[in-house]
Protein backbone atom coordinates (compact mmCIF):
# COMPACT_ATOMS: atom_id res chain seq x y z
CA UNK A 1 0.00 0.00 0.00
CA UNK A 2 1.38 3.46 0.89
CA UNK A 3 5.16 3.66 0.34
CA UNK A 4 6.67 6.14 2.81
CA UNK A 5 10.29 7.16 3.16
CA UNK A 6 12.31 9.90 4.91
CA UNK A 7 13.21 13.10 3.10
CA UNK A 8 16.63 14.65 2.61
CA UNK A 9 15.11 18.07 2.72
CA UNK A 10 16.09 21.36 1.17
CA UNK A 11 15.70 24.16 3.75
CA UNK A 12 16.44 27.82 4.27
CA UNK A 13 19.63 28.55 6.21
CA UNK A 14 20.37 31.39 8.63
CA UNK A 15 21.69 33.37 5.64
CA UNK A 16 18.14 33.63 4.34
CA UNK A 17 16.94 35.54 7.39
CA UNK A 18 14.04 34.91 9.76
CA UNK A 19 12.25 31.73 8.62
CA UNK A 20 8.87 33.40 9.27
CA UNK A 21 9.76 35.90 6.52
CA UNK A 22 10.95 33.20 4.10
CA UNK A 23 7.80 31.06 3.93
CA UNK A 24 4.50 31.86 2.21
CA UNK A 25 0.91 30.61 1.91
CA UNK A 26 -0.11 28.23 -0.92
CA UNK A 27 0.48 29.80 -4.33
CA UNK A 28 -3.17 29.69 -5.39
CA UNK A 29 -4.39 32.01 -2.62
CA UNK A 30 -1.68 34.67 -3.00
CA UNK A 31 -2.73 37.92 -4.70
CA UNK A 32 -0.28 40.10 -6.66
CA UNK A 33 -0.14 42.65 -3.85
CA UNK A 34 0.43 39.91 -1.25
CA UNK A 35 3.29 38.53 -3.35
CA UNK A 36 4.92 41.94 -3.48
CA UNK A 37 4.50 42.36 0.28
CA UNK A 38 6.16 39.00 0.97
CA UNK A 39 9.20 39.90 -1.13
CA UNK A 40 9.37 43.38 0.40
CA UNK A 41 9.62 41.73 3.81
CA UNK A 42 12.43 39.42 2.65
CA UNK A 43 13.85 39.11 -0.85
CA UNK A 44 14.56 35.44 -0.10
CA UNK A 45 10.88 34.59 0.33
CA UNK A 46 10.00 31.26 -1.30
CA UNK A 47 7.17 32.93 -3.23
CA UNK A 48 9.83 33.86 -5.80
CA UNK A 49 10.22 30.13 -6.49
CA UNK A 50 6.65 28.96 -5.95
CA UNK A 51 4.93 31.83 -7.79
CA UNK A 52 7.48 33.28 -10.24
CA UNK A 53 6.72 36.17 -12.60
CA UNK A 54 8.22 37.45 -15.86
CA UNK A 55 8.20 36.53 -19.54
CA UNK A 56 9.88 33.19 -18.87
CA UNK A 57 8.88 32.81 -15.23
CA UNK A 58 9.67 29.11 -14.87
CA UNK A 59 13.21 29.65 -16.16
CA UNK A 60 13.48 32.61 -13.79
CA UNK A 61 12.48 30.38 -10.87
CA UNK A 62 15.23 27.93 -11.85
CA UNK A 63 17.81 30.73 -11.93
CA UNK A 64 16.71 32.02 -8.52
CA UNK A 65 16.89 28.52 -7.06
CA UNK A 66 20.43 27.98 -8.36
CA UNK A 67 21.49 31.40 -7.06
CA UNK A 68 20.19 30.65 -3.58
CA UNK A 69 21.89 27.24 -3.59
CA UNK A 70 25.21 28.72 -4.67
CA UNK A 71 25.04 31.53 -2.10
CA UNK A 72 24.02 29.25 0.76
CA UNK A 73 20.56 30.76 1.25
CA UNK A 74 19.27 27.22 0.72
CA UNK A 75 21.02 24.00 1.71
CA UNK A 76 20.12 20.34 1.69
CA UNK A 77 20.09 18.21 4.84
CA UNK A 78 23.04 15.90 5.32
CA UNK A 79 20.84 13.43 7.21
CA UNK A 80 17.44 12.29 5.96
CA UNK A 81 14.46 12.16 8.29
CA UNK A 82 10.75 12.74 8.75
CA UNK A 83 9.70 16.18 9.93
CA UNK A 84 7.00 16.73 12.53
CA UNK A 85 4.92 19.81 11.71
CA UNK A 86 2.47 21.33 14.19
CA UNK A 87 -0.03 24.17 13.73
CA UNK A 88 -1.70 25.79 16.74
CA UNK A 89 -4.60 28.15 16.11
CA UNK A 90 -7.97 29.45 17.28
CA UNK A 91 -11.31 29.22 15.48
CA UNK A 92 -14.47 30.68 16.93
CA UNK A 93 -12.88 31.10 20.35
CA UNK A 94 -11.72 27.46 20.50
CA UNK A 95 -8.04 26.46 20.50
CA UNK A 96 -6.85 23.72 18.14
CA UNK A 97 -3.58 21.83 17.71
CA UNK A 98 -2.90 19.91 14.48
CA UNK A 99 0.14 17.63 14.18
CA UNK A 100 1.39 16.04 10.98
CA UNK A 101 4.59 14.68 9.47
CA UNK A 102 6.42 15.68 6.30
CA UNK A 103 7.92 12.82 4.30
CA UNK A 104 8.17 11.36 0.80
CA UNK A 105 5.39 9.18 -0.56
CA UNK A 106 5.69 6.85 -3.51
CA UNK A 107 3.55 7.96 -6.45
CA UNK A 108 0.69 5.67 -7.44
CA UNK A 109 -2.00 6.05 -10.07
CA UNK A 110 -5.42 6.66 -8.56
CA UNK A 111 -6.60 3.42 -10.16
CA UNK A 112 -4.33 1.51 -7.76
CA UNK A 113 -6.56 2.66 -4.86
CA UNK A 114 -3.60 3.45 -2.60
CA UNK A 115 -3.69 7.24 -2.78
CA UNK A 116 -7.24 8.47 -3.19
CA UNK A 117 -8.50 11.87 -4.42
CA UNK A 118 -11.79 13.49 -3.47
CA UNK A 119 -12.00 16.55 -5.75
CA UNK A 120 -11.96 17.32 -9.46
CA UNK A 121 -9.02 19.29 -10.90
CA UNK A 122 -8.43 21.89 -13.63
CA UNK A 123 -6.04 21.31 -16.57
CA UNK A 124 -4.66 24.87 -16.58
CA UNK A 125 -3.49 24.68 -12.96
CA UNK A 126 -1.79 21.32 -13.55
CA UNK A 127 0.12 22.64 -16.59
CA UNK A 128 1.38 25.59 -14.56
CA UNK A 129 2.69 23.34 -11.78
CA UNK A 130 4.26 20.94 -14.31
CA UNK A 131 6.13 23.79 -15.99
CA UNK A 132 7.45 24.88 -12.59
CA UNK A 133 8.64 21.37 -11.71
CA UNK A 134 10.35 21.04 -15.10
CA UNK A 135 12.03 24.41 -14.60
CA UNK A 136 13.26 23.80 -11.06
CA UNK A 137 13.27 20.06 -10.33
CA UNK A 138 11.75 20.67 -6.90
CA UNK A 139 8.62 20.40 -4.78
CA UNK A 140 8.43 23.68 -2.86
CA UNK A 141 5.06 22.96 -1.26
CA UNK A 142 3.67 19.85 0.35
CA UNK A 143 0.58 17.87 -0.59
CA UNK A 144 -1.75 17.52 2.42
CA UNK A 145 -3.07 13.97 2.95
CA UNK A 146 -4.89 12.00 5.64
CA UNK A 147 -4.30 8.51 7.02
CA UNK A 148 -5.81 6.25 9.68
CA UNK A 149 -3.73 4.73 12.49
CA UNK A 150 -5.96 2.82 14.88
CA UNK A 151 -2.91 1.53 16.79
CA UNK A 152 -1.85 5.03 17.83
CA UNK A 153 1.81 4.07 17.29
CA UNK A 154 2.56 7.04 15.05
CA UNK A 155 0.73 9.47 17.33
CA UNK A 156 2.90 8.29 20.22
CA UNK A 157 6.13 8.91 18.30
CA UNK A 158 5.02 12.36 17.15
CA UNK A 159 3.87 13.35 20.62
CA UNK A 160 7.18 12.29 22.12
CA UNK A 161 9.13 14.35 19.55
CA UNK A 162 7.07 17.50 20.21
CA UNK A 163 8.28 17.49 23.83
CA UNK A 164 11.81 18.23 22.54
CA UNK A 165 13.24 21.58 21.45
CA UNK A 166 12.05 22.43 17.93
CA UNK A 167 14.03 23.43 14.87
CA UNK A 168 11.90 26.53 14.50
CA UNK A 169 8.73 28.09 15.86
CA UNK A 170 6.91 31.24 14.75
CA UNK A 171 3.46 32.80 14.66
CA UNK A 172 2.14 34.21 11.38
CA UNK A 173 -0.16 37.13 10.56
CA UNK A 174 -3.26 34.93 11.03
CA UNK A 175 -2.13 34.10 14.57
CA UNK A 176 -1.29 30.52 13.59
CA UNK A 177 1.79 29.17 15.35
CA UNK A 178 3.95 26.85 13.23
CA UNK A 179 6.53 24.51 14.83
CA UNK A 180 8.93 22.06 13.22
CA UNK A 181 10.92 19.08 14.58
CA UNK A 182 12.87 16.30 12.83
CA UNK A 183 12.90 12.55 13.51
CA UNK A 184 16.17 10.87 12.51
CA UNK A 185 16.08 7.80 14.76
CA UNK A 186 16.07 4.72 12.50
CA UNK A 187 13.86 2.69 14.84
CA UNK A 188 11.15 5.33 15.02
CA UNK A 189 11.31 5.95 11.29
CA UNK A 190 10.85 2.22 10.76
CA UNK A 191 7.73 2.15 12.94
CA UNK A 192 6.18 5.01 10.94
CA UNK A 193 7.04 3.42 7.60
CA UNK A 194 5.78 -0.02 8.61
CA UNK A 195 2.59 1.32 10.21
CA UNK A 196 1.62 3.10 6.99
CA UNK A 197 2.68 0.26 4.71
CA UNK A 198 -0.83 -1.26 4.66
CA UNK A 199 -2.75 2.04 4.68
CA UNK A 200 -4.50 4.15 2.08
CA UNK A 201 -3.89 7.89 1.92
CA UNK A 202 -6.63 10.42 1.24
CA UNK A 203 -5.63 13.68 -0.43
CA UNK A 204 -7.05 16.60 1.55
CA UNK A 205 -5.41 19.50 -0.30
CA UNK A 206 -3.10 19.46 -3.30
CA UNK A 207 -4.92 17.40 -5.94
CA UNK A 208 -3.41 19.49 -8.75
CA UNK A 209 0.10 19.05 -7.36
CA UNK A 210 -0.31 15.29 -6.99
CA UNK A 211 -1.56 14.83 -10.55
CA UNK A 212 1.27 17.11 -11.69
CA UNK A 213 3.79 14.87 -9.92
CA UNK A 214 2.39 11.91 -11.85
CA UNK A 215 2.73 13.87 -15.10
CA UNK A 216 6.27 14.91 -14.19
CA UNK A 217 7.21 11.28 -13.60
CA UNK A 218 5.79 10.32 -17.01
CA UNK A 219 7.60 13.22 -18.70
CA UNK A 220 10.95 12.11 -17.28
CA UNK A 221 10.45 8.50 -18.36
CA UNK A 222 11.06 9.60 -21.94
CA UNK A 223 14.22 11.61 -21.11
CA UNK A 224 17.65 10.91 -19.69
CA UNK A 225 17.35 13.68 -17.10
CA UNK A 226 18.66 12.62 -13.71
CA UNK A 227 15.82 12.93 -11.22
CA UNK A 228 13.96 10.92 -8.62
CA UNK A 229 10.40 11.41 -9.78
CA UNK A 230 9.01 8.30 -8.12
CA UNK A 231 8.10 10.08 -4.86
CA UNK A 232 6.40 13.34 -3.92
CA UNK A 233 6.54 15.37 -0.72
CA UNK A 234 3.48 15.10 1.53
CA UNK A 235 2.36 16.25 4.95
CA UNK A 236 0.42 13.37 6.49
CA UNK A 237 -2.16 13.94 9.23
CA UNK A 238 -4.12 11.34 11.20
CA UNK A 239 -7.77 11.44 10.18
CA UNK A 240 -8.71 11.32 13.87
CA UNK A 241 -6.53 14.29 14.83
CA UNK A 242 -8.71 16.64 16.90
CA UNK A 243 -7.05 19.62 15.24
CA UNK A 244 -8.57 18.92 11.82
CA UNK A 245 -10.76 21.85 10.79
CA UNK A 246 -12.63 22.06 7.48
CA UNK A 247 -14.26 25.36 6.53
CA UNK A 248 -17.22 25.57 4.17
CA UNK A 249 -16.68 27.20 0.79
CA UNK A 250 -19.61 29.47 0.01
CA UNK A 251 -20.87 30.10 -3.52
CA UNK A 252 -21.23 33.58 -5.04
CA UNK A 253 -23.32 34.19 -8.17
CA UNK A 254 -21.84 36.86 -10.46
CA UNK A 255 -22.85 38.42 -13.77
CA UNK A 256 -26.26 36.76 -13.60
CA UNK A 257 -29.51 38.15 -12.22
CA UNK A 258 -31.24 35.98 -9.63
CA UNK A 259 -34.88 36.47 -8.63
CA UNK A 260 -35.72 35.39 -5.10
CA UNK A 261 -39.35 34.70 -6.02
CA UNK A 262 -38.40 32.57 -9.04
CA UNK A 263 -35.78 30.67 -7.07
CA UNK A 264 -38.26 29.79 -4.32
CA UNK A 265 -40.85 28.75 -6.89
CA UNK A 266 -38.38 26.46 -8.66
CA UNK A 267 -37.07 24.96 -5.42
CA UNK A 268 -40.32 24.48 -3.50
CA UNK A 269 -40.79 20.95 -4.87
CA UNK A 270 -37.53 19.78 -3.25
CA UNK A 271 -36.95 22.26 -0.43
CA UNK A 272 -38.73 23.71 2.55
CA UNK A 273 -38.17 27.48 2.47
CA UNK A 274 -38.32 30.04 5.26
CA UNK A 275 -37.44 33.75 5.29
CA UNK A 276 -35.48 34.82 8.37
CA UNK A 277 -33.70 37.98 9.58
CA UNK A 278 -30.05 38.19 8.59
CA UNK A 279 -28.92 38.22 12.23
CA UNK A 280 -30.10 34.58 12.53
CA UNK A 281 -28.07 33.29 9.58
CA UNK A 282 -25.18 31.61 11.42
CA UNK A 283 -27.45 29.94 13.96
CA UNK A 284 -29.89 28.69 11.34
CA UNK A 285 -27.09 27.08 9.30
CA UNK A 286 -25.57 25.49 12.39
CA UNK A 287 -28.94 24.07 13.44
CA UNK A 288 -29.34 22.52 9.98
CA UNK A 289 -25.86 21.02 9.83
CA UNK A 290 -27.15 17.48 9.30
CA UNK A 291 -30.26 18.37 7.32
CA UNK A 292 -28.90 19.65 3.95
CA UNK A 293 -29.65 23.27 4.81
CA UNK A 294 -28.54 26.34 2.83
CA UNK A 295 -28.88 30.10 3.19
CA UNK A 296 -29.71 32.14 0.09
CA UNK A 297 -28.85 35.82 0.39
CA UNK A 298 -29.62 38.42 -2.27
CA UNK A 299 -29.31 41.61 -0.21
CA UNK A 300 -31.30 43.43 2.42
CA UNK A 301 -31.90 42.46 6.04
CA UNK A 302 -33.16 38.91 5.56
CA UNK A 303 -32.31 35.64 3.83
CA UNK A 304 -34.05 32.48 2.66
CA UNK A 305 -33.30 29.22 4.44
CA UNK A 306 -33.62 26.20 2.16
CA UNK A 307 -33.83 22.72 3.71
CA UNK A 308 -33.99 19.64 1.48
CA UNK A 309 -37.14 17.58 1.90
CA UNK A 310 -36.74 13.90 2.75
CA UNK A 311 -38.79 13.04 -0.31
CA UNK A 312 -36.28 14.81 -2.57
CA UNK A 313 -33.28 12.69 -1.67
CA UNK A 314 -32.14 10.67 -4.65
CA UNK A 315 -29.05 9.54 -6.52
CA UNK A 316 -27.46 12.45 -8.38
CA UNK A 317 -26.46 11.79 -11.99
CA UNK A 318 -25.81 8.12 -11.28
CA UNK A 319 -23.06 9.02 -8.80
CA UNK A 320 -22.27 7.22 -5.54
CA UNK A 321 -24.44 7.52 -2.44
CA UNK A 322 -21.54 9.28 -0.69
CA UNK A 323 -21.41 11.91 -3.43
CA UNK A 324 -25.19 12.30 -3.53
CA UNK A 325 -25.33 12.94 0.21
CA UNK A 326 -22.95 15.92 0.13
CA UNK A 327 -24.38 19.38 0.76
CA UNK A 328 -22.28 20.81 -2.05
CA UNK A 329 -23.43 18.14 -4.54
CA UNK A 330 -27.09 18.76 -3.70
CA UNK A 331 -26.61 22.52 -4.02
CA UNK A 332 -24.94 22.20 -7.39
CA UNK A 333 -27.46 19.73 -8.81
CA UNK A 334 -30.79 20.83 -7.31
CA UNK A 335 -30.23 24.58 -7.14
CA UNK A 336 -27.42 25.86 -9.35
CA UNK A 337 -28.14 23.54 -12.27
CA UNK A 338 -31.87 22.82 -12.04
CA UNK A 339 -33.13 26.12 -10.64
CA UNK A 340 -30.60 28.66 -11.97
CA UNK A 341 -29.45 26.94 -15.16
CA UNK A 342 -25.75 27.13 -14.30
CA UNK A 343 -24.42 23.94 -15.86
CA UNK A 344 -21.29 21.97 -14.99
CA UNK A 345 -19.16 23.58 -17.71
CA UNK A 346 -20.17 27.01 -16.46
CA UNK A 347 -19.18 26.03 -12.91
CA UNK A 348 -15.87 24.52 -14.00
CA UNK A 349 -14.94 27.68 -15.90
CA UNK A 350 -16.27 29.91 -13.10
CA UNK A 351 -18.33 31.99 -15.52
CA UNK A 352 -21.12 32.80 -13.06
CA UNK A 353 -19.63 31.24 -9.95
CA UNK A 354 -17.05 32.47 -7.44
CA UNK A 355 -16.00 31.07 -4.08
CA UNK A 356 -15.17 32.33 -0.59
CA UNK A 357 -14.67 30.65 2.77
CA UNK A 358 -15.76 33.80 4.58
CA UNK A 359 -19.45 34.20 5.38
CA UNK A 360 -18.92 37.91 6.02
CA UNK A 361 -17.17 38.33 2.66
CA UNK A 362 -20.03 36.53 0.89
CA UNK A 363 -22.62 38.84 2.42
CA UNK A 364 -20.54 41.97 1.77
CA UNK A 365 -19.99 40.92 -1.86
CA UNK A 366 -23.75 40.92 -2.40
CA UNK A 367 -24.29 44.18 -0.52
CA UNK A 368 -21.56 45.92 -2.56
CA UNK A 369 -22.86 44.60 -5.90
CA UNK A 370 -19.82 42.43 -6.64
CA UNK A 371 -22.17 39.43 -6.57
CA UNK A 372 -25.89 39.21 -7.26
CA UNK A 373 -26.50 36.48 -4.70
CA UNK A 374 -24.76 34.09 -2.33
CA UNK A 375 -25.41 30.54 -1.20
CA UNK A 376 -23.96 29.84 2.24
CA UNK A 377 -23.41 26.23 3.23
CA UNK A 378 -22.10 24.05 6.04
CA UNK A 379 -18.66 22.46 5.95
CA UNK A 380 -18.02 19.01 4.51
CA UNK A 381 -17.12 16.49 7.23
CA UNK A 382 -13.84 14.55 7.15
CA UNK A 383 -15.84 11.31 7.29
CA UNK A 384 -17.67 12.37 4.11
CA UNK A 385 -14.37 13.07 2.34
CA UNK A 386 -13.21 9.56 3.17
CA UNK A 387 -16.52 8.03 2.06
CA UNK A 388 -16.44 9.77 -1.33
CA UNK A 389 -12.82 8.76 -1.92
CA UNK A 390 -13.50 5.12 -0.96
CA UNK A 391 -16.47 5.10 -3.32
CA UNK A 392 -14.09 6.01 -6.14
CA UNK A 393 -15.92 9.29 -6.65
CA UNK A 394 -14.86 12.94 -6.64
CA UNK A 395 -16.54 15.98 -5.13
CA UNK A 396 -17.23 19.15 -7.09
CA UNK A 397 -14.37 21.65 -7.10
CA UNK A 398 -13.97 23.82 -4.01
CA UNK A 399 -15.87 21.40 -1.78
CA UNK A 400 -13.41 21.60 1.10
CA UNK A 401 -11.13 24.19 2.68
CA UNK A 402 -8.79 22.70 5.25
CA UNK A 403 -7.67 25.31 7.75
CA UNK A 404 -5.05 26.44 8.40
CA UNK A 405 -3.11 26.03 5.18
CA UNK A 406 0.35 24.47 5.28
CA UNK A 407 3.23 26.91 4.92
CA UNK A 408 5.24 26.66 1.71
CA UNK A 409 9.02 26.69 2.13
CA UNK A 410 9.51 25.19 5.58
CA UNK A 411 10.62 21.91 4.01
CA UNK A 412 11.29 21.41 0.28
CA UNK A 413 12.02 18.36 -1.83
CA UNK A 414 14.79 18.12 -4.44
CA UNK A 415 13.84 15.86 -7.33
CA UNK A 416 17.16 16.12 -9.12
CA UNK A 417 19.71 13.47 -8.16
Amino acid sequence: MAGIKPIKALRFTEKAGNIADCVCPPYDIISESEREALIARNENNVVRLELPVGEDRYKEAGKTLNSWLNSGVLARDEQEGIYVYREEFNVGGKDYCLTGMICLVQLCEFSERIILPHEETLTKAKQDRLNLMMGTGCNFSSIYSLYSDESGDIAGILDEKTKESPICRFTDEEEVTHTLWKIEDAGKLGVIINTLADKQLFIADGHHRYETALNYKKALESTTAGADASHVMMTLVDMDDKGLVVFPTHRLIVDKSVSREELIAKCEKDFETKTLPLCELKGALADGEDAHTYAFYDGGDDFVLLTLKESAKRNIDGRSDAYSDLDVSILHSFVLENALGIDKENMANQINLRYTRSMDEAIESVKSGKATAAFLINATKVSQIKAVALAGDKMPQKSTYFYPKLKTGLVMNVLKK
